[in-house]
């Protein structure tokens, strides 16, 4: 299969994302959002915790970041991404706050009716808001009383790699 979907895969830590590439051209959006968080809990040394937290993901190789984004940017025909989740990001200011985080959660379609989606309620098509996907959940850790989520970190991180 990797004959018909030449496509570099750098990793700076020797992580292997060609399955991750094999579902998202197979168009399989839950797979593939769930092997991207494997293979980023794995490449962190993360599994145990099965989150990430902001140190994590301040620590995650650009290159890596890159390579995962690259694939779903490609594949969803820019629809998906972490390059595109940065992108509203920034369109609502680029903080890195819970007011930030929740309007982009309203943006990308994780929160309803104010309210943050369980994961099984989430859109696993192109059907879902522009960077609706990869979905990294909840990080690690607590921020007052609400939950801290990835979504203003990664975005943060992604525009530090120049994503």
């Amino acid at each position: 299969m990797s004959n018909q979907h030449p496509f570099f895969l750098p990793s700076d830590v020797g992580m292997d994302y060609t399955h991750l590439r094999d579902l998202l051209a197979a168009l399989k959006w839950r797979e593939a959002d769930e092997e991207t968080r494997l293979l980023m809990l794995k490449t962190v040394n993360r599994e145990k915790q099965r989150n990430l937290n902001r140190d994590s993901i301040q620590k995650f190789p650009c290159t890596d970041l890159c390579t995962i984004d690259r694939l779903w940017v490609k594949y969803s025909n820019g629809h998906f991404g972490f390059s595109v989740q940065k992108q509203i990001w920034l369109e609502l200011g680029g903080q890195v706050n819970y007011y930030t985080e929740a309007q982009l959660g309203d943006r990308v379609g994780w929160r309803e009716m104010r309210n943050w989606l369980n994961y099984s309620d989430l859109t696993f098509s192109l059907n879902a808001p522009a960077g609706h996907l990869p979905w990294l959940g909840r990080l690690g850790g607590w921020l007052g009383a609400f939950g801290v989520w990835s979504g203003c970190y990664i975005a943060q991180k992604s525009a530090a790699c120049n994503l």
